[in-house]
């Protein structure tokens, strides 16, 4: 059994390769089943024959077992004896034994992506290298650091245990190595990329290390030649978008002093030093938002004391998302205009040379472009170009939350030339950006800079590998848009009065060209219906010119507050949980008692206006509409459990299932007036002045509650698009949500007041013109609310707004504002149809001028290939040439009859 035993281990062979991929040339056999040390000479014989760039990939991609006589044990190559020589093609240095610089290190490490390895080494050398990285590894923490966001600390812990499992800490740390040789792999690849090793002379200006948008115009460069003669200035215009991130903050430095840049201002992040300069000159604005209540505005100044820069703001090309070169700011407090002043001007001057027209899409335009070019006066080294016309415009989404009266001087649906685009492509580009962040934040501020300039590269490469397929898109988007916008429009011109249509026409065509004030007529001239107070006193005033009394007229608007105040404790009392609390029920308590005093003293007060009898037993009950109580049976509370469908508190609160008793509370209490009695009481009495009085009150009352009811419905869809949709957090969702509740239940309150209104007005013999006006709201109704928001949408060709919205201000007017009903309505069809089509030849021109880009790429690379010198330059060269030929043909391939040639 020894023999046994001791033949098999014999039999195991001594040493094995794990790397199957080593490039040596020596058979698997020879590299996976060694039995002696003669196969670590016959490796290191390999090794000499082969280029020392060859030799670093062989020696980290040989992990190495050897039989222990018990199981296979990873070691080092160096615990072999082996020992790499360089500078001599693998030959001991010949000045070693001379006295000569040879050096020798035991514990020299090489970092790749099969893991962290230590080998002996010995050079000629003075500089004593204890660390290398293979191109492999370099290559793949870059493509990691881009597309899964990785850090170079959790690249190089993966390194570690793909080495070692076990004992990762039993390796040694070259974190900090890694950080630094990434950084400086990062600044050589992109320098060759951009045609550095080839034109030795070219000059290291702002933006040459950065890839733009190639469907953008960029005059010289994808543009024909004398296209000043062949497009017109809507077609051959800039199309910005611009916004800041407050998530891409940056701490302060310990040693700024020890920062070191490779690429300041070289890319897409603004050359630091000039950036300083102006953010020290120029004048902080302390202006307060005169719109809604934008956070940009009013947090412009707002100073955080352990950030170096609290976020940053960019500028890119609204149509297809490539972030502009050089045009990268850090904000130092918050979104301030001389920080996005800077960007605007950098991002308008780049390669924009002869462009007359730029279209800037910003959150807050309407506050931006106030001074803007005042402001551009008084900057030091900040300008514009000549004769360029800036065009200020609000992003699709953030429209909805600015004042009524941005939406047609800032909506992108009435400006001439500007396609169909959203204005909000930045804000799908920070998502990415946003995983970066925490690990920028402490870098220092040339490695932020590197980093951020890094993935804004990737992103726009990413843009442009994939612009082929996405224009094409785009080109079939626009085609049926135009099918879907083109019917409706034209059958609107069709039904319309020829006179009427060449005055709207003239609008149109003069608000194209003047822009500002002159764009107003895309709204609804709203005239404000009668509220009940101003009913009041139109009634108080005939009453003065015919000498009448006004009592009565104080009793029936106070019987109307009554009744809105019945409709709150009811609402309340819905509103409570199953089992109220003692505090609860006294505080309903202590309201039905104030609340029974002023029915009792309303009442009292109704003695001379109804001939001195008691009509309290022929009033009806007050009653709320259940379909608009629904919202109530769920107050504010975090426990579900205590909340139920309301009647069970209602029991609670009433103590007895007893319609008298129910009727004997004070919220349900009938209220004595014209409009609660039976048609033949009121003529018994002879209250025509009366019935008259409080129609003209309920009129009122109705109108007012229309209004709140469009201002609520408005204020819950601008809540739900704003907090809902972006909220980042359980805590965000669940305020945002409660803050729609609110709102709900004053939506509901709102409808429960304009029917109590209409229903009087009913009861009262309102004409049959007054009841057409004043129309039931349903449900339905209620649905369209984001509509009115968001009016710049797509796909509102044949839609219809809810009556309330379209209510005339006063009697008699309702041809006036059918007119301006249809006058509204037929520009925004213009619009839209305009629009599309202005999109469907921009997308033409475009896929022309994207081959004009790729081809121009195809040049530059042909020259230098021309004029190299070196092998290795000319492949190279000829590589890149190669790769814009194959961009060129797949886009004159794909796009065919569709592009729209100009030459």
């Amino acid at each position: 059994m020894e023999d046994s035993h001791s033949h098999q281990e014999e039999q195991k062979p001594k040493m094995i390769f794990c790397e199957s991929g080593f490039r040596t040339g020596l058979s698997i056999s020879q590299l996976y089943y060694s039995q002696n040390a003669s196969a670590i000479q016959s490796v290191q014989a390999a090794i000499r024959l082969m280029p020392a760039f060859d030799v670093f990939h062989a020696l980290a991609t040989i992990p190495v077992q050897q039989w222990n006589g018990r199981f296979y044990e990873g070691i080092a190559l160096k615990e072999l004896g082996f020992s790499l020589n360089l500078g001599h093609n693998g030959k001991v240095c010949p000045a070693s034994g001379n006295g000569g610089a040879e050096w020798s290190s035991d514990q020299f490490v090489i970092v790749d992506s099969a893991g962290i390895f230590t080998h002996s080494v010995k050079w000629s050398s003075i500089t004593k290298p204890q660390t290398a990285f293979t191109f492999r590894v370099l290559d793949e923490f870059l493509v990691d650091a881009l597309e899964c966001k990785t850090s170079a600390s959790s690249f190089y812990m993966k390194l570690k245990r793909l080495t070692n499992n076990a004992f990762p800490d039993s390796l040694p740390d070259r974190y900090r190595e890694l950080m630094r040789v990434s950084r400086m792999w990062r600044d050589l690849c992109n320098r060759k990329r951009a045609g550095f090793g080839h034109d030795t002379n070219m000059g290291l200006n702002t933006g040459t290390l950065a890839l733009f948008c190639p469907a953008c115009p960029q005059p010289g460069i994808n543009l024909p030649d004398k296209w000043e003669e062949k497009y017109n200035d809507d077609v051959i215009a800039l199309h910005y978008v611009v916004d800041g991130n407050f998530t891409a903050q940056h701490m302060k430095m310990k040693k700024p002093e020890e920062d070191v840049s490779l690429a300041d201002g070289l890319a897409y992040m603004v050359e630091n030093e000039p950036y300083q300069a102006h953010v020290s000159s120029a004048l902080d604005s302390k202006e307060r938002s005169t719109c809604q209540n934008h956070r940009a505005v009013n947090d412009a100044n707002i100073v955080k004391s352990n950030l170096r820069a609290t976020g940053i703001g960019a500028t890119a090309c609204a149509r297809h998302g490539c972030f502009v070169p050089h045009s990268v700011v850090d904000f130092y407090k918050g979104e301030q205009q001389k920080n996005m002043d800077y960007s605007i001007c950098q991002a308008v001057s780049y390669h924009s040379t002869g462009v007359q027209k730029a279209l800037v899409i910003y959150d807050i335009a309407c506050q931006w472009y106030t001074n803007f070019r005042k402001r551009v006066e008084s900057y030091n080294g900040l300008s514009l170009p000549k004769d360029l016309e800036i065009i200020p415009a609000i992003g699709k989404f953030h429209l909805s939350a600015h004042k009524p009266s941005c939406f047609p001087q800032y909506s992108l649906m009435f400006i001439k030339g500007a396609g169909h685009i959203d204005g909000e492509v930045l804000e799908t580009l920070w998502s990415s950006f946003n995983k970066i962040s925490p690990s920028a934040r402490s870098m220092s501020l040339s490695h932020r800079q590197e980093l951020y300039d890094d993935h804004m590269r990737d992103s726009n490469w990413k843009k442009l590998v994939g612009l082929v397929k996405a224009l094409l898109k785009k080109y079939k988007t626009a085609l049926n848009g135009i099918k879907m916008t083109e019917g409706p429009y034209q059958d609107l011109c069709t039904s319309l009065d020829l006179d009427q249509l060449e005055c709207w026409m003239k609008d149109a065509e003069k608000a194209d060209i003047e822009r500002g004030e002159e764009l107003d007529p895309y709204s609804l001239q709203i005239n404000k219906a009668p509220t009940l107070l101003e009913m009041r006193l139109n009634i108080m005033g005939e009453k003065a010119s015919l000498s009448m009394g006004q009592g009565s007229l104080s009793w029936l608007v106070e019987g109307i507050s009554i009744e809105d105040a019945q409709d709150a404790l009811r609402a309340e009392i819905r509103g409570l949980p199953s089992n109220p609390t003692v505090l609860q029920k006294m505080a309903i308590a202590e309201k039905r008692q104030h609340l029974s005093a002023k029915i009792t003293k309303f009442h009292q007060s109704a003695f001379p206006f109804l001939a001195g009898m008691d009509y309290v037993e022929m009033a009806s009950l007050a009653k709320d509409d259940s379909e608009f109580c629904l919202e109530e049976n769920r107050a504010d509370s975090e426990d579900e459990n205590q909340q139920n469908s309301g009647y069970g508190a209602e029991e609670e609160i009433y103590s007895e299932d007893d319609s008298e008793a129910v009727k004997e509370c004070p919220e349900n209490h009938p209220l004595v007036m014209p409009s609660s009695m039976e048609v033949s009481f009121k003529s018994e009495l002879g209250l025509r002045s009366l019935i008259k009085e409080e129609l003209q009150l309920h009129i009122g009352q109705a109108n007012d509650c229309l209004e709140q009811l469009r201002t609520h419905l408005g204020q819950k869809a601008i809540l739900y698009r704003m907090n809902i949709r972006s909220s980042t957090s359980v805590r965000t969702d669940t305020r945002s949500k409660q803050e729609i509740h609110r709102t709900t239940l004053k939506i509901n309150r709102d409808i429960r007041s304009y029917h109590r209104a209409r229903k009087a007005l009913k009861s009262l013999g309102a004409n049959q013109d007054v009841l057409q006006k004043y129309q039931d709201i349903q449900q339905a109704d209620l649905r369209l609310s984001k509509d009115i928001t968001e009016e710049n949408r797509f796909g509102q060709s044949s839609d219809v707004l809810p009556w309330f919205w379209r209510i005339e201000g006063h009697s008699g007017q309702s041809d006036m504002w059918n007119i301006e009903f249809l006058r509204v309505s037929w520009l925004k069809a213009r619009a839209r149809y305009t629009r599309w089509k202005e999109e469907l030849e921009m997308v033409r021109h475009e896929m022309f001028w994207i081959t004009l880009w790729f081809k121009h790429q195809e040049e530059e690379w042909e020259k230098r290939s021309k004029n190299s010198q070196e092998p290795g330059h000319v492949a190279y060269a000829e590589k890149q040439k190669d790769l814009w030929q194959r961009f060129r043909q797949k886009a004159e391939n794909t796009f065919g009859k569709e592009m729209l040639v100009t030459m």
